[in-house]
């Protein structure tokens, strides 16, 4: 037991470790910061409340982060491990549509008693999880590059998923999903002209499963809210008060941070003028009340960790943690483009939290999860680099 602490402790990896808290940490701190007025003013409730309840998700986010980081992450490769996570993945994903809620213009919350539940969070994890043990296994098999026999059967789960997530309907989610399983795949050591039908095959799936649903529920799909949304993105003052009003505050926020910021809790769009300023917005409060400092601080810390995974990637031997480094450093990535590219008018809005900064229990518990993963497979990374 004693070696086995030694060896552990000899590769810990402790500047992801340092990565994760401060980025959390940070996170709680602005979550307080950003909803302070919000909460009073649109619910009635304690200063505190979102604060709080972010406590104590990141009370259940760190062990979920100490699991990830010692169970060993070679069992994700077992036939056992693969069809449980596709059945919580998929649990999740079919019984929202039955007895889920709306939050956000989607139905792609389940409420559990205590808590809500987010499966599309849960899928984007999951997801990685089963596609890096499905195509570790046909790489040691040496059939990688069997279109039928080894990569059309994953294919298709990944597609249902995605149709699941577009049904909510959850666009933002969908392409994320989309993006880090083609990461994954990217990762897998297939070869480009396969990969390249296997991008092909995922579109003509997804298409299979996603266009006659877009056919015959248009009224579902292209609401007032999300056409509203694309108009704001093409011009966001052409309805300042209305549909483009987060992104035109979300503007004045930024661009009056300056430097240095106004000083933590001195913002003035989160006093009503911001909407939800505690989520999908948050790092325009980091930019108005921290300056560009704060900004840089917060890409700087998501930035290494997403080099950090895709390092591993390139440079490990083992091809099951080579794609779970490359699925989880491309989700924490994609994200943060997304939420990033959202806020700055470079997208259009998806309501995509920030990884680790905004509010959101099953966001920050499955993030945390999947750190906590990388960390295990950074810490093996050490090991065999140590055995040459």
């Amino acid at each position: 037991m004693k070696q086995y602490i030694k060896r552990y402790a000899a590769n810990f990896d402790y500047s992801l470790l340092f990565a994760y808290l401060a980025l959390s940490l940070f996170g709680l701190v602005m979550i307080y910061s950003a909803s302070m007025a919000w909460s009073v003013y649109r619910y009635g409730w304690e200063p505190d409340h979102f604060f709080n309840q972010q406590l104590i998700n990141l009370a259940l986010a760190i062990p979920a982060f100490i699991v990830g980081a010692i169970f060993p992450y070679k069992h994700f490769s077992k036939k056992w491990m693969m069809m449980s996570v596709l059945f919580v993945v998929f649990t999740g994903l079919i019984l929202v549509h039955f007895i889920g809620y709306a939050g956000g213009g989607a139905r792609s919350w389940i409420y559990v008693g205590f808590a809500s539940i987010q499966p599309s969070e849960i899928a984007k994890v999951g997801l990685i999880f089963y596609l890096s043990g499905v195509f570790s296994n046909k790489y040691k098999k040496g059939t990688i590059n069997k279109l039928n026999e080894s990569i059309f059967p994953p294919v298709i789960v990944l597609a249902f998923a995605l149709f699941l997530v577009f049904r909510e309907p959850d666009i933002g989610s969908m392409g994320i999903i989309a993006l880090v399983g083609l990461s994954v795949m990217a990762a897998s050591g297939i070869r480009f002209g396969m990969f390249m039908k296997l991008a092909g095959l995922v579109a003509v799936a997804a298409a299979i499963f996603i266009v006659p649903f877009i056919v015959f529920a248009q009224d579902m799909i292209f609401t007032e809210k999300r056409m509203g949304r694309l108009e704001a993105f093409l011009n966001p003052f052409i309805d300042e008060l209305g549909f483009g009003m987060q992104i035109v505050n979300g503007y004045l926020a930024i661009g009056s941070g300056g430097i240095g910021g106004l000083g933590l809790g001195q913002s003035i769009q989160k006093l009503g003028y911001l909407p939800e300023p505690h989520t999908d917005f948050i790092m325009s409060i980091v930019a108005e009340e921290l300056g560009i400092l704060g900004v840089v601080f917060v890409i700087g810390g998501l930035g290494f960790i997403v080099l950090k995974g895709l390092s591993i990637a390139m440079t490990t031997k083992d091809p099951l943690a080579r794609m779970l480094a490359a699925g989880i450093a491309s989700m924490i990535g994609i994200q943060t483009f997304v939420n990033l590219g959202g806020l700055s008018g470079l997208i259009p809005l998806t309501g995509v939290t920030l990884p680790f900064i905004s509010y959101g229990g099953t966001s920050v518990i499955l993030l945390s999860l999947a750190m906590g993963v990388l960390m295990n497979v950074s810490m093996f990374h050490k090991y065999e680099k140590t055995r040459k």
